[in-house]
Order: structure tokens, then C-alpha cells, then sequence
């Protein structure tokens, strides 16, 4: 799998919009940005900056970034502009004063000698598929996208009703499944249990996506009154999953069980003999390293299922 530019920029671009984000100058190919507090904190790691800016209480400066999301093109386009531009005085064989010319420019971004927002250095980044700072985006993006709690948009026309709308709540819960022995294959299970009859929904995020979803109390909307705790919910969304992962067909564990085995009894013959070492410290080293290639060997080849919690929130629905 991998990701095309405009997939890369959308991504980046709902990221920055989010954590409010100023946006300076933007195109197809790139965006020169002044990171909001929240989004410095994620993305910039200077822990001891922001300590001390909490501890004195000062207007914190943020950074500036050109994100660049396909630098060939960009650059192409960068170099063209950089030949047409119009001679400001320079004299024949003396080095550009522009900026833009420099050959830090290229890596660094544009030093502004009067910079108009935060510090005067403006870096550049190429965010491509697989780059570090896309990766760094998207575990900030799963990070603060862990709990959510949202309303559906009932539209304008609720507004001029007479009558409130009822909200249902439900709690959603996207698990991730992981089977693991040599081999691993994983498995995402979005299920969702109404707060108010305890119906569960398996694929809850289709729900989801056919609604938009807002992260205020709608106008003339009223919340239905809680039947389950969210603790209750939970609980029954557990006991549900592992229904459904107690009627999956487990071949693959014995498989693996069969392989462990076989691996085990090779390493058995293996140290048989040498295990019999007359030397009681050469062979406390030996039995040492038989014991760890036996736990290493049991720790890859042993079948386990894992379930971890990816995203869940509290979802207020239009009632049915």
C-alpha cells in the first residue's frame, strides 16, 4: 500500500485544520504553516520549552513549516521561477542576495529578514509517504483520536422546528485483533451498543459514516436518558467480541502448535550431548543458552490473541 501526493496532502491538510493550524501560503504541492500551540506540542518534541512556558506563564512562539508533498515538482517549479525572476541590482558574478536563491533555502525553507509571524525561520520538510514527519502526523492524529465524543448534525431545518429532536447514545468501540505465532494477521472490529436499548451494531462505523458528525450539542436536540452505564456498555461489547472470536476457526493455532513442537524437538537434540559436558561451568553456560532458545523459540511460534482497544467515543444519534 502506499499513498499518492494529493493522499498525502488531504491527510496532512485535515490535520492541520483540526489543531487550528495557520495556514500562511498553500498550493497542490505544498503548505507553509505556523503550527498552533497544540500542534507544536505533538510534533516539535521541546518538552523543555513548553515546561518552560507553562511555568512562566509567556506567549509561546510556535514553529513555521513548508510541508512539500511532492518535491520533484516543487522544485521544478521552484528553480523555473528562481531563472525568471528579474535582476534586483545584483552585479554579474556576485553571489544572489535573495533568499529564495540560497542554498539553504532548499533544506531550511525561507529566513524572512522581518519575519511577520512567529520565529523568523520557516523550515522546510518534505512529507512524503513513508516520511518520518508523516508518521510523527499520524501518531499525533491516533493519539488525540483516541476518545471521541460527537453529535449528529440534524441540519438547519431542526433549528425552526417546534418540536427537540431525541439524541441516542451509543458507545462505540473500534478494537484491533491480533493473532499472532510466526505468522500475524490482524482484524478491526468497529461495534457500537446503544446506551438506551443495548443493541449492538458489529459494523458500527458504516453507521457512523453515513451521518456527519459535529463535536457540539446541536441546537433543539435533547439527550435520551442513559439505561447503561459506559461501564456496563463496555462490558457487553467485550463479552460480545470474544463470542465472535470463540466461533472463528482456530487451524492456524494448531498449525503453529505443531510447528513449535517440531522446532522444540530440534533444539532438544541439538543440546542433548552437549549438555553432557563434564565441565559444570561450560555446561551452566550451555544449559543457559538451551533455555533461552527454547523461551525464544516458544515466544515466536506460540499462538496468541491480542485485543487492544484503537478508537472509541460516545456517538449521540438521531433515534430511530
Amino acid at each position: 500500500m502506499t499513498l499518492s501526493p494529493q493522499q498525502v496532502r488531504t491527510q496532512v491538510m485535515n490535520y492541520l485544520e483540526v489543531t487550528e493550524c495557520t495556514i500562511i501560503e498553500a498550493s497542490p504541492l505544498h503548505v507553509t504553516v505556523k503550527l498552533s500551540p497544540r500542534a507544536d506540542r505533538m510534533l516539535t518534541d521541546r518538552p523543555y520549552y513548553w515546561g518552560f512556558v507553562e511555568r512562566t506563564g509567556v506567549e509561546p512562539e510556535t514553529l513555521s513549516f513548508t510541508f512539500v508533498f511532492d518535491p520533484e515538482k516543487y522544485d521544478s517549479l521552484a528553480s523555473g521561477a528562481s531563472t525568471q525572476a528579474p535582476n534586483r541590482g545584483t552585479q554579474p558574478g556576485a553571489p544572489s542576495t535573495d533568499p529564495q536563491d540560497s542554498i539553504l533555502a532548499r533544506y531550511f525553507g525561507v529566513v524572512p529578514t522581518q519575519p511577520w509571524i512567529g520565529p523568523g525561520m520557516i523550515r522546510r520538510e518534505d512529507v512524503i509517504y513513508g516520511s518520518k514527519r508523516l508518521l510523527q502526523i499520524w501518531s499525533a492524529a491516533r493519539d488525540e483520536g483516541k476518545c471521541l465524543y460527537l453529535f449528529e448534525n440534524p441540519g438547519s431545518r431542526q433549528r425552526t422546528t417546534v418540536f427537540s429532536a431525541a439524541y441516542e447514545p451509543w458507545l462505540g468501540v473500534c478494537y484491533k485483533v491480533e493473532m499472532t505465532c510466526d505468522l500475524k494477521r490482524e482484524e478491526l472490529h468497529f461495534v457500537g451498543i446503544s446506551l438506551v436499548t443495548g443493541a449492538i451494531i458489529d459494523d458500527f462505523g458504516t453507521k457512523l459514516t453515513q451521518v456527519e458528525l459535529i463535536p457540539r450539542l446541536p441546537e433543539n436536540v435533547h439527550i435520551q436518558p442513559l439505561e447503561l452505564t459506559v461501564s456496563a456498555g463496555t462490558d457487553r461489547l467485550e463479552a460480545h467480541l470474544t463470542e465472535q472470536l470463540a466461533a472463528l476457526d482456530y487451524t492456524w493455532a494448531e498449525e503453529a502448535r505443531a510447528r513449535l513442537q517440531l522446532e522444540l524437538s530440534i533444539i532438544d537434540v541439538y543440546y542433548e550431548e552437549l549438555l553432557k559436558e563434564p565441565d559444570e561451568e561450560k555446561r551452566l553456560g550451555i544449559d543457559e543458552q538451551y533455555n533461552r532458545r527454547r523461551k525464544e523459540t516458544t515466544w515466536q511460534y506460540e499462538p496468541q490473541v491480542a485485543v487492544s482497544a484503537v478508537t472509541y467515543g460516545l456517538f449521540h444519534l438521531r433515534s430511530t
